[in-house]
């Protein structure tokens, strides 16, 4: 179960509580559920009962107590329990865990992409022609398409030649690079807003909806084309969110580093940090986050070769002592959604390294040991394992960097 859903379920708690005339507020348009704190207990926990009670007209405690007694009565829950002012802390039922293993495995690399090919949002971004920033701005290309978004690249100036032919960066919008025209659909004009990627996050912006929109396949102008295939207009289209990427440079040339840990050396600071060139990027060793990314994902994979060679396969259940791992996987999808609405891929790359560090304990108790024969629990934590590995794989993708199976 992802953390999505479960916040769906206390939604619909809260709704049904309005419904039934318990609570008289309006229902959020969604819940923060997340592992608990100190004092909390189970698998997850939410605030909900905090958050409304002020509207409600009553304690915290009073409002969670309402929603725990709708909640008791969902099934993916073995026990609800307040603690704190109003917490409600939630113990799921062990299918939970084997039912979001079963769909990251279903969905492989494109777990947490959107389910449709394109949200409605166009944007444009906007990069100065130094190292750092062209890295950024085609890694949040690749993010924002990944959530449905239709994205340009404009850079200001030409990029050096290697940073895509070793850093792998492509600043162009599927095609020659789109100058900076204005670029007319066959409905109406597309309208920029500009927001400005410096270090600090970039808040939400509004979008208000200006006519037909492109979509981010097959979209033909009334202009210059502006990808290598054809585009046709489908429907209605949200302006253009104008985005400029300049983070802070880098302090040296990281071409020397590689694709692999250039990009990640790059990426993995903030916006307004700088990032250390060389650094320790090409060093194996725990110390080295992309290293440890890396070989949880290779672990994983050698694994599933072990298994085949030992006569099982993975086989999603419900797996013990795994919740570090499980809740990271669960909020996959959550961290590339805010991943491409701030702007901010090293928030991705850093949920990489959570989940790798979590994975890390539960793989040496994968195999069967000495004449132990491959049993149920097995088969669930190889499942695990290899949806762990899924997640970091499709995660690297997304950085621009690569996911070997052996390291």
């Amino acid at each position: 179960m992802t953390l999505a859903e479960l916040s769906h379920t206390v939604l619909h708690a809260v709704r049904r509580a309005v419904d039934e005339g318990e609570l008289s507020v309006t229902v959020p348009e969604r819940a923060v559920v997340a592992p608990p704190g100190p004092g909390g207990c189970g698998d997850y926990a939410t605030n909900v009962a905090l958050q409304l009670a002020r509207a409600a007209g009553r304690p915290p405690r009073d409002v969670a107590e309402i929603l725990r007694a709708r909640l008791l009565g969902e099934q993916r829950f073995t026990d609800v329990v307040v603690t704190g002012p109003g917490f409600l802390n939630l113990s799921l039922r062990g299918t939970a865990s084997a039912d979001l293993v079963e769909e990251i495995l279903r969905r492989g690399r494109r777990y947490g992409h959107a389910a449709t090919e394109s949200s409605g949002t166009a944007v444009r971004l906007r990069c100065p022609a130094e190292v750092r920033a062209v890295v950024v701005a085609d890694t949040l290309a690749r993010v924002l398409r990944s959530q449905g978004d239709f994205v340009r690249v404009e850079c200001e100036g030409r990029p050096a030649p290697e940073w895509e032919s070793v850093l792998g960066a492509d600043v162009t919008t599927r095609g020659s690079r789109v100058a900076d025209r204005d670029l007319t659909t066959r409905g109406s004009r597309v309208a920029d807003r500009d927001a400005t990627v410096r270090g600090a996050r970039t808040a939400d912006r509004d979008v208000t909806t200006r006519g037909p929109r492109i979509a981010d396949r097959d979209v033909t102008t009334r202009g210059p084309r502006i990808a290598d295939r054809d585009v046709t207009t489908r429907g209605p289209r949200t302006a253009d969110q104008g985005v400029t990427v300049r983070p802070v440079p880098a302090p040296g040339d990281p071409l020397p580093l590689g694709r692999d840990a250039g990009r990640w050396a790059l990426l993995h600071p903030a916006a307004h940090d700088r990032p250390k060139i060389p650094g320790d990027h090409l060093v194996q060793r725990e110390s080295n986050p992309l290293f440890r990314v890396r070989y949880a994902h290779a672990r994983t994979r050698a694994l599933l070769r072990n298994a085949a060679d030992l006569g099982f396969h993975p086989e999603p259940g419900p797996v013990s002592e795994a919740e570090a791992l499980v809740a990271a996987l669960g909020d996959h999808p959550r961290v590339l959604a805010a991943t491409a609405t701030h702007h901010t891929p090293d928030r991705l790359a850093r949920h990489l390294v959570t989940v790798a560090d979590a994975a890390m304990p539960l793989l040496p108790a994968v195999l069967p040991l000495g004449e132990e024969k491959p049993s149920a629990a097995h088969r669930a934590r190889l499942a695990l394992a290899e949806a762990a590995g899924t997640v970091l794989a499709g995660g690297l993708s997304l950085l621009g960097i690569d996911a070997p199976d052996h390291l």
